[in-house]
């Protein structure tokens, strides 16, 4: 190849490199031009639901772009479920139950208020409290937070799956900032728009939101006492049954497989020969509940009327046994009594809590001790799997904690 031809396709590849760049810029600022006219489309739609004009401008005030990372959480949807095992190891533990007890003193007052008021369990509250915000720790991670408007905004513009969804809680959210309970600015929430320590999409709190402190507004982002009376109100209102439990762990006949899903009064399912670990007996025999298996050669669930009404909250089975079981625990009983069917070589919960210590204590490791394996955790059994000579795939098992145990 000549010199003369060398430059020529250098000078060629510059050229399209810089034509691709000035089209993307092109595109974006279109994209953006875009975005601003559907937002000042859209006042016409808030107009007619009652949004005034200075709401709406206070709302929209120097947005001038969709938020990109709203885009790529709404586009990242893994289709894998985690086993149930995994999802209540990382959300029903030991750092879980010691935060909800040290809450549960701490905010003590409020706690028998609500419950006394709303009839709803306390520790249940705890528990969605943990499950939703981890106490409130999230609110304080910015990187965890988007401004509830323009995300809401985002998803309506650019994501025709949840475009309904977004338009009709963009209306929501608006009302909610023209009623004075959050300013404008400080409506923050996640890339889908539930907010505040409890988590509500703006559709939710305009039908349950409490003014549990008596400041004359309803805040659930800086108010304790109004986001757990907000989320007891939820409960109260789609039926909670007060004193009572909602849902037993039980030992599956041989055979009794087959009555999955199927409800019956739980003495009918004590004739059929359902116990529970420890050969306890049912609370209120007559009440009706509905087997639940969520594991193959794992323990059974008879799952009784509150079981249904947290699901109102979030309509799934494995959130609401994590509500359940993290309440119990709470209050210093509960805890599955018989082992989930986990893959050879993996840890339990206790084994996971245990991995994380001594990592800790050798160096390995600074974070949380919480049972959670991300990329922290994950970087510090790799370092360690690194100076033991072990395969590096920074994977907590069994091995790994037998050559920390030794």
């Amino acid at each position: 190849m000549t010199q003369n031809l060398k430059t020529v396709l250098r000078r060629s590849a510059l050229t399209l490199l810089l034509s691709a760049g000035l089209f993307a810029q092109t595109a974006v600022a279109h994209a953006d031009a875009r975005f601003q006219k559907w937002i000042a489309d859209f006042y016409q739609t808030a107009a007619e639901a009652g949004i005034s004009k200075s709401t709406y401008q206070q709302a929209f005030a120097g947005i001038k772009t969709p938020d990109p990372d709203v885009l790529e959480k709404a586009a990242y949807q893994p289709e894998f479920k985690h086993q149930i095992w995994d999802y209540l190891d990382s959300r029903v533990n030991p750092y879980t139950v010691r935060i909800g007890r040290e809450m549960a003193k701490k905010h003590a007052r409020t706690l028998a208020a609500v419950e006394r008021h709303f009839g709803v369990d306390r520790n249940i509250l705890l528990a969605i409290w943990s499950m939703e915000s981890n106490y409130g720790a999230v609110l304080a991670k910015d990187d965890r937070l988007h401004y509830v408007p323009r995300a809401l905004a985002t998803l309506a513009y650019a994501d025709k799956k949840r475009a309904k969804y977004a338009r009709t809680q963009l209306i929501a959210a608006l009302k909610i900032i023209q009623r004075g309970d959050i300013a404008a600015r400080d409506m923050t929430g996640s890339w889908a728009g539930a907010m505040g320590h409890t988590q509500f999409i703006p559709t939710s709190y305009m039908l349950y939101a409490v003014d549990a402190d008596g400041n004359g507004h309803r805040d659930i982002w800086n108010s304790i006492p109004d986001a757990l009376a907000t989320a007891a109100n939820l409960l109260a209102k789609n039926g909670w049954q007060s004193g009572k439990t909602w849902g037993y762990e039980i030992v599956v006949p041989p055979g009794g497989g087959k009555y999955s899903g199927q409800t019956k009064t739980l003495a009918q399912w004590a004739k059929l020969g359902f116990t529970r670990p420890g050969g306890n007996g049912f609370k209120n025999g007559s009440d009706r509940a509905e087997l639940k298996m969520p594991a193959n050669g794992g323990p059974g669930f008879l799952m009784t009327k509150n079981f249904f009404v947290i699901k109102r909250y979030n309509a799934s089975d494995s959130y609401a046994m994590g509500v359940g079981m993290l309440a119990d625990q709470i209050a210093g009983y509960g805890g599955v009594k018989q082992r989930w069917p986990r893959p050879d070589g993996t840890l339990d919960i206790t084994e996971k809590f245990e991995l994380q210590t001594r990592l800790k204590e050798l160096g390995y490791y600074d974070g949380e001790v919480d049972g959670n394996f991300g990329s922290g955790s994950k970087a510090a059994i790799q370092a360690f799997q690194n100076r033991m000579g072990l395969p590096a795939d920074g994977e907590p098992s069994q091995k790994v904690l037998r050559a920390l145990q030794r």
